[in-house]
């Protein structure tokens, strides 16, 4: 399974750099933390989480990104210090797609292809 997202800040119309991305998998009643980075300069970040221990199990996971720490670093204030996208991913073999559309007082998502 591999699982990627495309974050654009929407106020500048631009690729959101920079911007902190942690994958998360519930497991036992709690989050796991699977893979975790930043965005590149074009907004984009991927992870594979079958890559650190072997394959990745069907299940629900997270994407969490840290909008509190992007937004601070550009002086701007933001209503959401973090935003958390819950996703259900049935096959361990698809890849999965989840576009972020960021702004500093609201977001928008959506899965993609």
């Amino acid at each position: 399974m591999t699982v990627s997202t495309h974050v654009l800040d929407s106020r500048s119309g631009r690729p959101a750099a920079g911007l902190p991305v942690r994958l998360d998998r519930y497991e036992n009643d709690t989050w796991e933390a699977v893979a975790e980075g930043a965005t590149g300069a074009d907004g984009r970040w991927s992870a594979s989480p079958g890559d650190a221990g072997g394959a990745t199990p069907p299940g629900t996971y997270r994407l969490r990104f840290g909008s509190g720490a992007y937004f601070a670093e550009r002086g701007e204030p933001t209503f959401y210090p973090e935003i958390a996208v819950l996703f259900a991913a049935p096959d361990d073999g698809e890849h999965h797609h989840v576009p972020l559309s960021l702004g500093a007082f609201g977001y928008s998502t959506y899965r993609g292809g």
